[in-house]
């Protein structure tokens, strides 16, 4: 009997082989010129007090790719997006697929040699940044690589409210020696885009990995995966037009790109753009603009709990709450759930997954699993097979821990001009994620951690995810973070870096004690340290790398 026959609502999410579901359309720019046929005139992008309509994206975007073409851009050549969550965003990377080209999304945090090495192994030949990322970064790194033409755009523009929380300081005035978005898409305003072939398999994106485990790497997404993956969002959460969607996730990364940008150009449901983070901001938008779907980290939704004068009411609107990228500690569902009356369902995927391969359907509960304690990360969506194999490669029963590995349309072709890369992590069709979990016998499956990040205390084997969830449980814990670091009796041991909440007080003896209590004895933290902030991506993923390698400092320093 399979584990889904009981089980009606899990059965069709699980069930399927990839070949069995339809990639409605054959690149991202077919998708989108359906949802601007259905209904011109609907917005698409929400900017403060900007709007911008389908029409006018479509019309914008055609501008984009005129110029391109016009300055002697090729097909399969590469845009960087170098900005933050703006609508130059949104029309720069649809304009590169109008023009047959691949967009290459930067985070807006990198600085030189950071940017240096994406633009070094994208090869992009067109750079389009925010000015003061041209004037403090790109301008000094551009002059060693291929980019043959630099487009600087501002913040400012889309929008009149120049909210000052978040405009502070910004200098909109005109970049030297780099072209102005706003005279490109003026200047070609009315022309059409140029005549480029697109297939499902060409690549629409170039998207790096975070770097938590090593060197980023660009990992190749092709239009089929961008579809797929937008369907999905759409079908699984059942998103339509008359959604909004609000931006909180950042734009380069693939939460953003698929789970705000893509689904929006899918159904035409405006996506709620706001700059950057914020979260007195962004609980103003959510009521104004009354969101109804995001996606985001869940410190995200740590810092809106944790929001001066945050109330129930805020919130109302956005009944559609998922949160991947880092892990959900029950207890934050738990709280958040208490305070604003909405369920976060956990989604789950890669940059190589195209964002989500897992996710809880919306109106279910996520089971804890009581031994672990861990908040399950959903099910398998549409079409995708999600194995759990040992050291061997062999599949492992229900229970057992084993690394997870994804196969389905949205896994990508692989990593740009890194062959051997891409053979070991995705031979055979298969993309081993590195994240180790399991499947319990009523199919959902739970992660455990980064195989990297597995703590060897005295030949005991300790998953950091587990000590991280006890700590949350305190309630001064805002953030936790768990690492092994050097001990000269057990080799290793474990240590916990963690951040209070506002007015909150917790001395590391009592946090010791706290987990000491709750956990096995080779498990619990034997050191803890107290920082106002833990260091994180972007995106709100924790980088417990940046805490060991400081405390390899430290232990080489002594």
């Amino acid at each position: 009997m399979s584990l889904y026959d009981d089980k009606p609502w899990l059965a069709r999410y699980a069930s399927g082989q990839p070949s069995e579901i339809e990639v409605e359309h054959d690149n991202a720019v077919d998708m989108f010129a359906a949802a601007v046929a259905r209904d011109p005139e609907g917005d698409i992008i929400r900017y403060f007090d900007g709007r911008i309509t389908r029409r006018e994206l479509d019309e914008l975007s055609d501008a984009f790719a005129a110029g391109l073409a016009d300055a002697g851009f090729a097909p399969r050549e590469r845009v960087a997006v170098y900005a933050q969550n703006v609508p130059q965003f949104v029309i720069a990377q649809l304009g590169t697929w109008k023009a047959g080209g691949i967009a290459v999304s930067v985070n807006p945090m990198n600085r030189e040699r950071e940017l240096e090495l994406v633009l070094q192994d994208s090869g992009a030949s067109v750079l389009v940044c925010l000015r003061g990322l041209y004037r403090e970064v790109a301008r000094n790194v551009v002059a060693g690589t291929q980019v043959r033409t630099v487009i600087t755009t501002s913040e400012l523009e889309h929008q009149t409210r120049n909210d000052q929380r978040l405009f502070s300081g910004v200098d909109g005035a005109p970049c030297e020696g780099a072209v102005d978005m706003a005279e490109v898409l003026e200047r070609y305003r009315g022309q059409s885009a140029p005549e480029v072939s697109l297939g499902p398999d060409d690549v629409a994106l170039l998207t790096y990995t975070s770097g938590t485990t090593g060197p980023p790497k660009g990992a190749m997404t092709t239009h089929r995966n961008v579809v797929f993956n937008a369907q999905t969002y759409r079908d699984w959460i059942g998103i339509g037009s008359e959604d909004v969607i609000l931006g909180v996730a950042p734009l380069f990364h693939i939460t953003g790109l698929i789970g705000h940008v893509a689904v929006s150009l899918l159904t035409g449901a405006p996506l709620v753009l706001m700059y950057r983070w914020d979260p007195a901001v962004t609980l103003e938008t959510i009521r104004e603009e009354e969101a109804t779907f995001t996606v985001g980290s869940i410190t995200v939704f740590i810092a809106l709990m944790n929001s001066p004068g945050a109330k129930k009411e805020d919130l109302a609107s956005l009944t559609k709450i998922y949160s991947g990228g880092a892990p959900i500690p029950p207890s934050t569902v738990t709280a958040f759930q208490k305070t604003y009356g909405h369920y976060i369902h956990n989604i789950y995927g890669l940059t190589e997954t195209t964002s989500p391969s897992h996710g809880v359907p919306l109106g279910a509960d996520a089971p804890v699993d009581p031994a672990t304690g861990a908040l399950s990360v959903g099910v398998p969506v549409y079409g995708t097979v999600v194995r759990i194999v040992g050291e061997d490669g062999e599949d492992l029963p229900a229970g057992e821990v084993g690394e997870l590995v994804t196969s389905g349309p949205q896994v990508v072709s692989g990593y740009w001009n890194k062959p051997e890369e891409t053979a070991h992590a995705m031979g055979g069709g298969r993309f081993r994620t590195g994240d180790v979990g399991y499947m319990d016998a009523d199919g959902w499956f739970y992660l455990v951690d980064r195989k990297k990040d597995q703590i060897n205390a005295g030949g005991y084997k300790i998953w950091p995810r587990e000590v991280e969830d006890v700590l949350y449980e305190h309630e001064a814990v805002r953030e936790a973070a768990v690492v092994g670091v050097p001990d000269p009796y057990r080799g290793e041991t474990v240590k916990a870096f963690v951040s209070l909440r506002p007015g909150a007080t917790a001395e590391p003896e009592e946090l010791i004690a706290f987990c000491k209590q709750r956990m096995a004895a080779y498990k619990y933290p034997r050191q803890v340290e107290v920082l106002d902030e833990l260091p994180k991506t972007v995106t709100g993923k924790l980088l417990r790398r940046d805490l060991r390698t400081r405390e390899q400092q430290r232990s080489t320093a002594t």
